[in-house]
């Protein structure tokens, strides 16, 4: 082959090679184009399967549930596992608003709710790295998935998501709400199973101070969490938290919101954490409870907790702390004392206390312990007497020191019953005296059935046997069920369902208020001044005269069976106050009566509570239409039975229902110590009718 044609055959392979190479780089480049163009038509797919952001419902940020005193002061608030306090952004220092955007999105300002060079550099150093290093999701993008991506997973389709929706979000909300947003929502961490929500819960948990006054250290320290907030928790990691908190002071000053030498110097001192407890510190503990039981029946649990409630309730912080140093003035040894206080014109509790310790159990023995209320429940059956028209003065029982009735008929078992006074012995000063068999005759008389059903009307909430014995205190009680039954008669018979709340305003400046006021008439006026007329006597000089007080009260003590629980209640026109004594876990033999134990607590609260105003109780304008009344068991003012050793009555008619087991009401030795043991976490004890014996006779002693 000659030199030529040599020549003119590389020329012809050297361009057969060189349209194939250009003919494989354009496959090449047909195929990234067609690459990026199914990308691209990929992510446009996934961006138009982003929800309408107009469409979702936020998550419920909330906010703990705060309860205040009847004067404003903070008694705690309503436990949760997430501690939220949502403040407005003028309350957050701008070195913390500078701090977050400075390690969490340098962009903030400018961008349209997604930094893509910030995509950009990220996608390059994990490159690098060979592993992810470094996010470039936005505040706003982070508020996004906060607020409404339930259970984020960490995939592309996910952020492809949340980028539109972040814009959507820009488009709507200014940039100062958003920060404000997701100050307010991000988490900064959890101590001792509580998790803290927004910047001024973590302020507050980290540095027990109020987030307005943070400084640059803690700011840092405090917007370098989010990322990651159970790695950096300073009180979990220190060393990890303070190389955290020093990145953040580095990004401050390397984006000029802070000097270098301002970082330097704050980068040589401590994290100075201090562990802060406001959101889980609480007082007046029982009465926290109980107001926090109330909450939780009117708006249910998560509104409770959760719901940003402000809550003010009717205890006086003033009359709570004289409470608790009467009963502080008059320990019994091996026995508890509790007492609760009511408002009688609008049933709001003012005073909750008991000598327990709530460290040692949070039972509630003013709202929760039922106990027998011996003589002081013989007010329900003197205001059903009278009630039907009975006059106190001119009907006349005999009291003998001891009798036997048969309350469910001739045939039925015997109801013996002690504690007489000798003679005839008219209402008025039978229960001055506090004379059992006199009032044992009397329940026959009235009905035990009407007088149980007047003493749910008035306020009693426990349940009742429906036995005779009732009327000496056989079913058991509350001591909150006193001072509320003992109100309406304090109130001229309007009867207020007892509250612990005043108001509660809720975080849309709505403010729920009782609905009820006024409260119900049960009785009348007139009913209401007789009783409390009859019912001065036990302080004036009756079994309570040790305890009087210098302005008109009513009142009636009550004691138990084997002295075993000591009572006193009374009242003024406005103060309605009940006190228990006994031994909370079993039944233990007092030193003493309710005239001994109860009525020297309640007459030293009394003398602050309820002396000004000195009011008499006020005339009615329905007097009651009154008579003397006859019975198989009155007698005339003449009678006299001291020659008597023991009177036996057989009612022809009895005056309530017999049943399969009826009440006997027999003096009892034995006991079941169970039914005064309820302790921590259990129920109150259990009452007659609940299958507890009904033979026990209670109110014995006056």
């Amino acid at each position: 082959m000659t030199a030529r044609q040599r020549r003119r055959y590389r020329r012809s392979q050297g361009g057969s090679v060189g349209k194939k190479v250009l003919l494989a780089l354009g496959v090449v480049l047909a195929l990234i184009a067609a690459a990026v163009g199914g990308a691209v038509l990929w992510v446009q797919d996934i961006r138009a399967s982003a929800p309408d952001i107009d469409t979702l419902k936020p998550a419920e940020s909330g906010a703990n549930s705060e309860i205040f005193a009847a004067d404003g002061t903070s008694l705690g608030y309503v436990q949760s596992s997430i501690i939220r306090d949502p403040v407005g952004l003028e309350k957050m220092p701008k070195v913390l608003q500078n701090a977050t955007i400075a390690i969490e999105d340098e962009n903030f300002w400018t961008h349209s709710g997604v930094d893509y060079g910030a995509v950009v550099r990220a996608a390059v150093e994990n490159v690098e790295a060979g592993e992810v290093k470094q996010g470039a999701s936005t505040i706003t993008q982070q508020l996004v998935r906060n607020l409404y991506i339930d259970d984020p997973e960490d995939t592309i389709e996910r952020k492809i998501i949340e980028a539109e929706m972040a814009r959507e979000y820009e488009d709507e909300h200014t940039k100062s709400e958003i920060l404000e947003e997701y100050l307010n929502t991000a988490s900064y961490g959890t101590n001792d199973g509580k998790t803290a929500i927004g910047v001024q819960a973590a302020s507050q948990v980290f540095f027990d101070k109020d987030v307005t006054d943070l400084n640059v250290g803690e700011a840092a320290l405090l917007a370098g969490l989010p990322q990651a907030p159970t790695d950096y928790n300073p009180f979990l990691n220190p060393d990890g938290a303070e190389r955290r908190r020093n990145q953040v002071l580095d990004a401050m000053s390397d984006q000029g919101y802070i000097t270098f030498a301002k970082a330097q110097q704050n980068k040589r001192k401590g994290l100075g954490l201090e562990r802060g407890y406001r959101y889980e510190s609480r007082t007046q503990q029982y009465f926290f409870d109980f107001v926090q039981e109330e909450l939780i029946d009117r708006y249910g649990v998560q509104t409770a907790r959760d719901g940003g409630l402000k809550v003010y309730t009717t205890l006086d912080p003033r009359l709570q702390s004289v409470a608790e140093q009467a009963i502080a003035a008059h320990p019994v040894s091996g026995a508890a004392q509790a007492l609760v206080s009511t408002d009688v014109d609008t049933g709001e509790i003012i005073a909750m206390a008991s000598s327990e310790s709530y460290e040692d159990s949070q039972f509630n023995l003013a709202a929760q312990g039922r106990r027998q209320p011996g003589s002081s429940f013989k007010p329900y059956a003197l205001t059903t007497a009278v009630d039907q028209g009975i006059d106190p003065d001119s009907t006349y029982y005999s009291a003998p020191s001891s009798i036997t009735l048969y309350p469910n008929g001739a045939y039925a078992d015997p109801w013996n019953v002690s504690g007489g006074g000798g003679g005839s012995m008219s209402l008025r000063s039978a229960t001055a005296s506090s004379i059992n068999t006199v009032f044992a005759q009397l329940v026959l008389d009235v009905g035990v059935e009407n007088m149980d059903e007047m003493a749910k009307r008035m306020g009693v909430t426990s349940p009742l046997s429906g036995y005779a014995p009732d009327v000496l205190g056989a079913s058991d009680v509350t001591v909150l069920d006193q001072s509320n039954g003992f109100a309406t008669l304090a109130d001229g018979g309007v009867h207020h369902d007892p509250t612990a709340i005043q108001k509660v305003e809720f975080p849309d400046g709505h403010v729920d208020e009782p609905e009820d006021p006024e409260g119900t008439r049960v009785i009348s006026d007139g009913v209401a001044y007789t009783v409390a007329d009859v019912m001065t006597g036990t302080l004036d000089y009756g079994t309570a005269t040790c305890c009087d007080i210098p302005c008109p009260a009513a009142g009636k003590t009550g004691t138990t069976e084997e002295q075993a629980d000591a009572w006193f209640v009374g009242y003024t026109p406005h103060v309605s106050t009940a006190v228990w004594v006994g031994n909370p876990d079993e039944r233990v033999p007092l030193p003493g009566y309710g005239a001994d134990l109860a009525a020297p607590i309640w007459h030293d609260y009394m003398m602050v509570a309820a002396t000004e105003p000195c009011d008499d109780f006020p005339e009615p304008e329905n007097p009651a239409e009154l008579s003397g009344y006859t019975s198989e068991h009155t007698t005339d003012p003449s009678y006299d039975d001291s020659t008597d050793t023991g009177t036996t009555t057989t009612p022809t008619t009895p005056d309530d229902t017999a049943t399969d087991d009826p009440a006997t009401g027999g003096d009892t030795d034995g006991y079941d110590s169970d039914l005064y043991a309820p302790g921590a976490g259990q129920d109150p004890a259990p009452t007659p009718g609940d299958g507890v014996d009904p033979n026990r006779t209670g109110g014995v002693n006056p």
